[in-house]
């Protein structure tokens, strides 16, 4: 089921604009160079390790000034500052903020077990009395411990296994709680820590950290939506059918042309009305920005998604963002392959009308009928002569593998082509492995995962 191929824009490549493109070199540069000034403040406030005890409680205080820092930069990574999401990408963001979660969970559950142990050794006690007389006798290590107990209970439950059996809603608020961990965890440092007590210079250093990461998180986290929502005045004006279980929701308001959307960008949507008000989840723009509407295409995964084919017309809504780099400014190469699944076209389809070049659609269905957005596409394609590939798996006549050589005869050249990709998890996976076979370098492979 394939349109046609017409002539062809050709203009040359975009370049990502420099400030942007450095950023994901020099985000992690910093993280590492904050995390080696945390080992210098240890280092210059030990004057020598002797016995057991020391290198126990020693180790102990190196993890917990790690395990501090760790909870700073995971707020960080995830306060949504626009330079780190639109440089980075979201999808990036969330990676390292996992990461950076199994590694903070770590040192916290060392930085424990070792003081624990060495106060132990130092006192001729179990392990279990003395862990006993730390946090009943200790300034603020009652609530420290809650907060670690806190942090190791969001770190089990984010586990893979476990998140599956989530709702994005219980894991998103499971997350804010960990907001109440690092406050106490931060309260127990300032008053336990040997690096702090009495170290003026090390405790201004650790409350700039903390309160400017605890500004970029109040400012584009809760100040920056609540403006934007007085400002724009968002209201769902049409509720509209585009596939089985798909529907399109159309949002008017005003300044839309403030919010900055590009194609290919999520946001994330708030709908204030009975049983959704509490949750914010990210849907891409499914066409491209308009000074007066926006539009979002959503398919039926139970829980929010499915209640939005119910929305009423005039129900407000507030919108966080745009958020993610899977935008123009990732290409590189003058041909462009967009390969979507499902309800992966929705920013694809953004993206079709307005990346230069010459860009090749290829979707893939279960059904014809469960081509959303089909009209659009082929009206997009004829309008500025680009080539369509619609493959399904039923009818059996019109489904092609998903491998490097069904791919490499779709699209002749593949290996040139930047390629944006946007699908099912499963899906998603087999494509990039199906375009590495075929030639394409994984730096024009270019995909954002909106799973939780």
């Amino acid at each position: 089921m394939t349109t046609s191929t017409m002539a062809h824009e050709r203009n040359g490549a975009r370049r990502r604009p420099p400030r942007r493109a450095l950023v994901p070199v020099l985000a992690p540069l910093a993280i590492w160079a904050g995390a080696a000034g945390v080992l210098a403040l240890w280092w210059s406030d030990t004057s020598s390790v002797v016995g057991p005890a020391d290198w126990l409680t020693g180790a102990g205080r190196m993890t917990g000034l790690l395990a501090g820092y760790a909870c700073a930069v995971l707020l960080a990574l995830m306060a949504r500052t626009p330079l780190l999401d639109h440089g980075v990408g979201t999808d990036r963001l969330a990676r390292w903020h996992a990461w950076g979660g199994r590694c903070t969970v770590s040192l916290a559950l060392a930085h424990t077990l070792l003081v624990v142990w060495g106060y132990s050794v130092v006192s001729h006690t179990s392990v279990v009395g003395e862990a006993t007389t730390l946090v009943l006798d200790y300034p603020d290590l009652l609530g420290g411990t809650a907060g670690f107990l806190l942090l190791v209970g969001t770190g089990v439950l984010s586990a893979r296994a476990a998140r599956r059996r989530l709702s994005y809603e219980t894991w998103y608020y499971l997350h804010v709680a960990t907001y109440l961990a690092v406050f106490l965890a931060f309260g127990h440092q300032l008053s336990n820590g040997a690096d702090f007590v009495g170290n003026r210079s090390a405790q201004a250093a650790w409350y700039t950290l903390y309160l400017g990461v605890a500004a970029l998180v109040v400012w584009y986290r809760f100040v920056v939506p609540v403006r934007r929502g007085l400002r724009h005045r968002l209201r769902v004006v049409a509720v509209c059918p585009e596939a089985p279980g798909v529907v399109s929701v159309h949002l008017g308001g005003e300044h839309l042309e403030e919010l900055g959307g590009a194609s290919g960008q999520f946001l994330r949507w708030r709908f204030l009305t009975r049983g959704l008000w509490w949750t914010a989840s990210p849907y891409s723009l499914s066409a491209p920005a308009h000074p007066r509407r926006l539009r979002i295409t959503v398919k039926d995964a139970g829980g929010h998604s499915g209640a939005l084919a119910r929305l009423a017309v005039g129900t407000r809504v507030w919108a966080e963002g745009p958020y993610g780099a899977f935008t123009a400014d990732r290409r590189t190469a003058p041909r462009v392959l967009l390969l979507a699944g499902g309800v992966g076209i929705t920013p694809l389809r953004a993206l079709f009308e307005t990346l230069p070049g010459e860009v090749t659609l290829v979707y893939r269905a279960r059904r014809p009928e469960d081509l959303a957005l089909r009209g659009e596409l082929d009206a997009i394609a004829a309008r500025r002569g680009a080539t369509v590939h619609y493959v399904v798996d039923e009818p059996a006549r019109f489904s092609s593998p998903l491998t490097a050589r069904a791919l490499t005869g779709l699209v002749p050249g593949l290996a040139s082509h930047d390629v944006y990709l946007c699908g099912p998890p499963p899906m998603a996976r087999a494509a990039v492995l199906a375009l590495r076979e075929a030639g394409v370098p994984a730096r024009r492979i270019h995909h954002e995962s909106f799973a939780f």
